[in-house]
């Protein structure tokens, strides 16, 4: 009966044959790809969520009147990305020259400045955490990289001690470099995919919430808080 041979490229064998630098990189990878999924799914659910309800526009546009659709709005835009334009620009409204500094500014003028300032945090809120996704997806190769020059050092250290070529001094770093450049590339796939993914709803988005205030401030330049046109 052939004895079993003892696997040189199981996950077991590579952690024990690792040294402290070698676990350091695949415990950096758990991490990235732990961080990375975090996103992928509370951005990817949050992106959905808002196109889902692209239509309230719609719905604050078909209101009889403003008080009307701000609640509409307000109640259908469960993700809070459109309901701040039309709400900070109601109540730049009712304010109707409040005395401060920028209450020296045209009534036109301030509601520019309000919705411009609507649109920043929106913006924020939706490009909050790509920069860290698009950082994992440009450097989880590289750190599996290191794994791979490193267990490569092993295997000529290996080799070198033992003054002649050995399979199964080679193997186990081999196999080692092999499986951190696998882990590099596991982690930085679905990232990169993600962002751009993300990337491109975020760009539909932003470019709705631009048209919606520039509509928001046509409207609300010459009227009171009830929706009147003014003198």
């Amino acid at each position: 009966m052939t004895p079993a041979l003892d696997n040189q490229f199981s996950l077991a064998r590579y952690w024990e044959q690792g040294d402290a630098i070698g676990h350091a990189v695949a415990w950096l990878l758990l991490a990235m790809s732990l961080v990375s999924w975090y996103l992928i799914l509370s951005k990817g659910l949050s992106a959905w969520r808002v196109r889902r309800t692209a239509g309230a526009l719609d719905t604050f546009w078909n209101a009889p009147n403003l008080k009307d659709g701000l609640a509409a709005l307000k109640l259908a835009d469960v993700e809070s990305v459109y309901a701040p334009l039309a709400l900070l620009g109601a109540a730049q409204v009712a304010l109707d020259g409040a005395p401060m500094l920028w209450g020296e500014l045209t009534p036109g003028e301030q509601l520019t400045r309000v919705l411009r300032q609507a649109i920043h945090r929106s913006t924020a809120r939706l490009e909050n955490g790509l920069t860290l996704l698009a950082s994992i997806g440009a450097t989880a190769p590289f750190v599996g990289l290191l794994g791979t020059v490193w267990g490569i050092y092993h295997a000529l250290a290996a080799v070198s001690m033992a003054g002649v070529v050995q399979i199964d001094k080679v193997a186990g770093p081999v196999g080692e470099a092999l499986i951190m450049t696998a882990f590099g590339l596991v982690v930085a796939i679905p990232a990169v995919l993600a962002y751009n993914g993300l990337n491109r709803a975020n760009r539909l988005t932003l470019a709705e919430l631009d048209a919606f205030a520039h509509d928001l401030l046509a409207y609300l330049r010459d009227r009171d808080i009830s929706g009147e046109r003014v003198a």
